[in-house]
C-alpha cells in the first residue's frame, strides 16, 4: 500500500475524529464485528477507518511488516505469503483485524511457542481519545499504553499502524491427530508438549484441540515442512473438525495442509458452527456456494437472527422457552484443565469444545513488569494455559437470572484462576470485574492519560451486560 497511502488514511481519520460534536462518544465506522457483545446506539458519525485496511510495507530481511489497523489477517497473509512469510500467530477466521486481535487479544496453534499477537508487536500507532496520534513502543514516552493497550478493545485507542514480526512460512504442515479416551490423558499429553516441544520424538510446531465427550477427544500436532506430497483439501465438501475423528487410540491419523489452508482450517466452517445454518447437510453442502463457505458469511446470518429473533420464534413454535447464548474463550492453567472440561461437560450442554494451549513469550518486553507484563490481561510468564472455546446456546431454565449460564461459567473460571476473553456477553459486577481486568490501577492511570475527557467508554461499560 505504501507510507503515502497510509499517511491520507490516518487524515481522514483524525479528520473524523474532529467531526465527532463535543460530548459524543467515539467509535468506530464500521459495518461488520467479530464481537458477539451488543454495540451501545449512538446518532453520532463514527470515525472513518475507510483508508486503513491495508499492509504498507513488507521488510523482508529484517522480517517485519508495516500493517494498518484494519487490515483483515486474510489480506495480512495474502502479503506475507507472498515473502515466504507469515505472522507469529495467526487467528483462525479470516476477517479479524490486526488491531482488533492485539487490543482484544487472539489466539491460535502456534500459541505455545509464539504467545499472543501482541507479542510480536515491535510498535503500535495509536488514535487516542484526546484525537492526537502517538507511537507506543516497549520503552520510551508511551511505553505504558504499549503495555496496556492489550485487552483493552478500544477503550484508550484505536491502533492506525502496528509494526509487527514475522517467521519463516512453510509449505506445508503435516498433522497428527492424537485420540484420548478421558480429558486427563489429553492434559498430561499438553504438559509433555509443553515441556519441550516434542512428541513422540517430533517437534510440535503447532498444536490445538477438541473435545468432542470426556471420552472422546484429540489433540492435533503440527509440523512445517517444505517437503512435497499429497495433500487435503476442506474448503468445499469435506469438513475439517470431522477429519480428527478416528478409533485407534495408539496410532495417530495423519494428514497434510498447504500453509494456507491450514491457517484458514477453521474458517470454512467457522470451526463447526456452520452446522446450526444446515451448511454441513451434504444435501445442503453440494449447492451451497464455496465462496460462502466462510465465516464472514456466517456472521450474516448471525445478524438477521439477532435482528428478527429467529432461532427463539422457531424454539417457540416447538414450544420450546428462548435459548442463552453461551459463546466464550476461557484460559485455565493446563493443570486445570481437566477440572473445567469435566465439570463443563456436565454443566454446560454444549459440544465440540475447542482446545489451545499458550505461554507468554519469553523474554517480556523491555522494561515490563515481570510478575504482569500484560496488565490488563495477567496471565503468569513462564506458566501454561489453556484456551478453551465454546459457541453455542443452552435453553433459557425459568426463573433463573438472566445469563446464568455464563455467570456459572465466570464464576467456576476464577475458582481456577483462569481469565474470560471480553469478545462476547460478560456479566462482573463492576467490583470483580475491575478485580480481574484493571490491572490494579493501570487501567484508571492509562484512561486518566489517553483519554482524559472520557470520549471512549471504559473497559467495563463496553464489555459487561447489566444484570
Amino acid at each position: 500500500m505504501g507510507w503515502a497511502v497510509h499517511r491520507d488514511g490516518v487524515e481522514r481519520l483524525t479528520s473524523s475524529y474532529r467531526a465527532i460534536p463535543p460530548g459524543a462518544t467515539v467509535r468506530l465506522a464500521k459495518r461488520t464485528s467479530n464481537l458477539f457483545r451488543a454495540r451501545a446506539a449512538t446518532t453520532a458519525p463514527g470515525l472513518d477507518v475507510s483508508g486503513l485496511s491495508g499492509v504498507i510495507d513488507v521488510d523482508a530481511d529484517a522480517r517485519t511488516a508495516d500493517v494498518q489497523g484494519m487490515c483483515t489477517y486474510e489480506d495480512l497473509v495474502d502479503v506475507t505469503l507472498a515473502y515466504g512469510l507469515v505472522p507469529l500467530v495467526v487467528p483462525q477466521l479470516k476477517t479479524i483485524t490486526l488491531g482488533g486481535a492485539v487490543t482484544g487479544l487472539g489466539i491460535e496453534s502456534t500459541s505455545l511457542r509464539n504467545g499472543l499477537p501482541h507479542e510480536s508487536v515491535l510498535e503500535i500507532d495509536v488514535l487516542t481519545g484526546d484525537g492526537s496520534v502517538v507511537t507506543a513502543t516497549p520503552e520510551g514516552e508511551h511505553a505504558d499504553l504499549y503495555r496496556g493497550f492489550p485487552n483493552s478493545y478500544g477503550t484508550l485507542g484505536y491502533s492506525t499502524r502496528l509494526k509487527i514480526r514475522l517467521e519463516p512460512a512453510p509449505r506445508f504442515v503435516a498433522l497428527r491427530h492424537l485420540r484420548f479416551d478421558s480429558v486427563a490423558e489429553l492434559q498430561s499429553a499438553l504438559e509433555t508438549i509443553a515441556g519441550d516441544g516434542t512428541w513422540d520424538g517430533e517437534p510440535v510446531d503447532y498444536v490445538d484441540g477438541v473435545v468432542f465427550t470426556a471420552t472422546e477427544s484429540y489433540l492435533t500436532l503440527g509440523r512445517g515442512t517444505d517437503e512435497p506430497g499429497p495433500v487435503s483439501d476442506y474448503t468445499s465438501s469435506e469438513i475439517y473438525y470431522r477429519s480428527l475423528q478416528h478409533e485407534s487410540i495408539n496410532h495417530p491419523k495423519t494428514d497434510r495442509l498447504t500453509i494456507r489452508d491450514y491457517l484458514w482450517r477453521w474458517d470454512t466452517d467457522w470451526f463447526w458452527c456452520s452446522r446450526a445454518f444446515g451448511a454441513q447437510n451434504p444435501a445442503i453442502r453440494r449447492f451451497w456456494p464455496k465462496s460462502l463457505l466462510r465465516s464472514s458469511f456466517y456472521w450474516k446470518l448471525i445478524a438477521l437472527d439477532h435482528k428478527y429473533d429467529i432461532a427463539d420464534r422457531i424454539e417457540a413454535r416447538k414450544g420450546n422457552p428462548p435459548r442463552e447464548r453461551v459463546v466464550q474463550d476461557v484460559e485455565v492453567p493446563v493443570e486445570r484443565t481437566t477440572e473445567f472440561v469435566e465439570w463443563f461437560l456436565h454443566e454446560i450442554p454444549i459440544e465440540p469444545i475447542w482446545l489451545c494451549p499458550l505461554r507468554l513469550r519469553e523474554p517480556a518486553a523491555p522494561g515490563a513488569d515481570s510478575v504482569r507484563p500484560w496488565p490488563l490481561y495477567p496471565l503468569e510468564p513462564k506458566r501454561t494455559y489453556v484456551n478453551i472455546g465454546f459457541w453455542s446456546s443452552v435453553p433459557v431454565v425459568p426463573g433463573e437470572p438472566e445469563g446464568a449460564a455464563n455467570i456459572r461459567i465466570e464464576e467456576r473460571v476464577a475458582e481456577l484462576d483462569g481469565h474470560k476473553s471480553l469478545y462476547s456477553d460478560a456479566f462482573y459486577t463492576r467490583e470483580d470485574f475491575e478485580r480481574l481486568y484493571y490491572g490494579g490501577d493501570r487501567y484508571e492511570e492509562l484512561k486518566r492519560r489517553y483519554d482524559p475527557d472520557s470520549r471512549l467508554l471504559d473497559l467495563f461499560s463496553k464489555a459487561v451486560r447489566r444484570k
